[in-house]
C-alpha cells in the first residue's frame, strides 16, 4: 500500500482530500466531453469517456462515503467539480470538434470580406439583404471548429466592430472547405 506510512490524520485531512479534488476533475473534464461527443454525434467515443467518467466518480464517491464527517473532503469534492468543469471547456476548446455556421452582416465592403473568406480557403454565400438601418451584405460560413482562430483573424482584420453570429452545427453534406496545414502533406499538392 503506498499510503501505509502516512499518519491517519494527515491521510484524512489532507491525502484524501487532495485525491478527491483531482479525481474529480478528471471525471468532471470527461463527462463534459462526452457530453460534447454526443451532441456532435461520436458514438463510440462518448460511451468510452461514460464508462471512465462514471468508473472515476464510484471511487471518489466510496471515499467520500468513508469519510462521512470530512467537511475537507466535501470541499474538495465540490471544488474538484467546479475546477472540472473549467478544465473540460479549456480541453473541448483545444481540440475544438465539430463543425460551426458563421452569418457575418456587413453594413459596408460584403464582397471584399467573401472574398477574403474565399482567398483563405473558406466557401462562402454572399446574399444581399435590407436591414433595420438599410442595405446589409450577408456573408454564410460552414467551417470546422479548428478554424475558429483564423475566422477571428479575418473578421478583425476586416472590421474589429463587425456584427456575427456563430452557431454549432451537427452534421454537414458537401461544400467548400480549407485544408488544414499539416506538415504531412507539403509534397502533396492539391490534397
Amino acid at each position: 500500500m503506498p499510503f501505509q506510512n502516512i499518519d491517519p490524520h494527515t491521510f484524512s485531512y489532507v491525502v484524501l482530500p487532495v485525491m478527491i479534488f483531482f479525481a474529480r476533475i478528471c471525471d468532471v473534464t470527461l463527462g463534459t466531453l462526452r457530453v460534447i461527443f454526443v451532441a456532435h454525434g461520436h458514438k463510440y467515443i462518448a460511451p468510452i469517456l461514460g464508462f471512465f467518467e462514471v468508473f472515476i466518480w464510484i471511487i471518489v464517491i466510496s471515499e467520500l462515503l468513508g469519510s462521512a464527517n470530512n467537511i475537507i473532503c466535501y470541499a474538495a469534492y465540490a471544488a474538484g467539480y467546479a475546477t472540472g468543469n473549467f478544465v473540460g471547456m479549456l480541453v473541448e476548446e483545444r481540440i475544438a470538434i465539430g463543425m460551426v455556421f458563421l452569418r457575418v452582416f456587413a453594413v459596408k465592403g460584403g464582397r471584399e470580406l467573401a472574398e477574403n473568406f474565399r482567398n483563405s480557403g473558406f466557401g462562402v454565400t454572399l446574399t444581399h439583404a435590407e436591414g433595420s438601418e438599410g442595405n446589409v451584405d450577408i456573408l454564410q460560413i460552414v467551417a470546422a471548429r479548428k478554424f475558429g482562430n483564423e475566422i477571428q483573424k479575418i473578421l478583425n482584420d476586416f472590421n474589429p466592430d463587425i456584427f456575427y453570429v456563430i452557431e454549432d452545427v451537427r452534421n454537414v453534406r458537401k461544400g467548400i472547405f480549407p485544408k488544414k496545414k499539416s506538415n504531412l502533406n507539403y509534397r502533396r499538392p492539391g490534397k
